[in-house]
């Protein structure tokens, strides 16, 4: 039986670091295997995956040869799902076992259920990553604390998804990206945007500036060093004049030189009263400040009442 969570558990990361990093790479082969079926679309919100009931989805993809299908993270009893439309359906215990091991069943699964899918089996924004079929090394799973993590997903996907609700332009889904293992959530300017200039191991040029085409205020969750139980994140791309100095709430939060962004540790949200209250402030404020610092025409982006 799995291990009872509650809202926003413990998930410190010295318990479960070995795990949560066999975890990325696990994501990244499905996310992997939903960017080839996928149309690009704007910003690679087509490779994302979402948080379930039960875990994360990639949702339905189509297939060139195949029909459509889906794979689901099952982090209550354990197991990735494959099901197409047509009714079939194959699983994978997750358990104890090596990325390389991982990548090469669902390789099968996928060829057994009649959509294949060829990757390029190297991970992205991992630095001194080893192709998935070479890597032995990462083969922890510890049930317990993926649970705990995707409980703390759920309440962080509320109360994104509540924030989202609040802006009239353009704003991605509340979504995570396996590239950097982190659940995200962005409102858009409507302005585009200077080239993005930096770039992540093993990403083309072409990742990055498709990712910042546009002028972004983003806020996410990093399961990461920063912090013991990792952090929340807002920054703004093209990062205005004024925005790091800003005063923002709730207290705890601070800039971080390093990351260019705003860190809120997860501990103090899920320790304050109002967990939910208390994170809803750090992404209002944030994002205020950098609307206001880069003269976003806020009064014909957000809603009112």
């Amino acid at each position: 039986m799995r291990e009872r969570t509650t809202r926003w558990p413990s998930i410190p990361l010295a318990e479960w670091q070995d795990t949560r990093d066999t975890l990325h790479l696990y994501t990244q082969i499905v996310g992997k295997v939903r960017m080839t079926n996928t149309p690009l679309i704007n910003h690679w919100w087509n490779v994302t995956l979402y948080t379930t009931a039960r875990g994360l989805t990639t949702s339905l993809m189509p297939h060139p040869t195949g029909p459509s299908f889906q794979m689901d993270f099952d982090f209550v009893a354990s197991r990735l799902e494959v099901t197409t439309v047509e009714g079939d359906r194959r699983s994978l215990t997750l358990e104890p076992r090596s990325v390389a091991d991982f990548y090469a069943r669902v390789m099968h699964l996928l060829a057994d259920l009649r959509v294949p899918t060829r990757i390029w089996p190297m991970p992205v924004e991992i630095a001194g990553a080893v192709p998935f079929p070479e890597d032995r090394v990462h083969a922890a799973y510890d049930a317990a604390p993926v649970a705990r993590f995707w409980s703390a997903l759920a309440e962080m996907d509320h109360v994104f998804t509540t924030f989202r609700g609040r802006f009239l332009g353009k704003a991605s889904p509340v979504h995570l990206f396996w590239g950097g293992f982190d659940l995200a959530a962005t409102r858009f300017s409507g302005r585009p945007a200077p080239r993005y200039p930096h770039g992540a191991p093993n990403c083309g040029p072409q990742v990055m500036a498709e990712a910042y085409s546009h002028e972004v205020s983003s806020c996410g969750y990093w399961p990461g060093d920063v912090g013991e139980e990792g952090a929340f994140y807002s920054y703004a791309y093209p990062e205005p004049p004024g925005f790091r100095s800003a005063r923002v709430q709730p207290e705890g939060t601070s800039w971080d030189d390093d990351l260019a962004e705003f860190v809120l540790p997860y501990e103090l949200v899920r320790t304050a009263p109002d967990p939910d209250a208390f994170l809803l402030a750090f992404l209002q404020s944030t994002y205020e400040a950098a609307a206001n610092s880069a003269r976003w025409d806020r009064a014909s982006l957000e809603r009112r009442g």
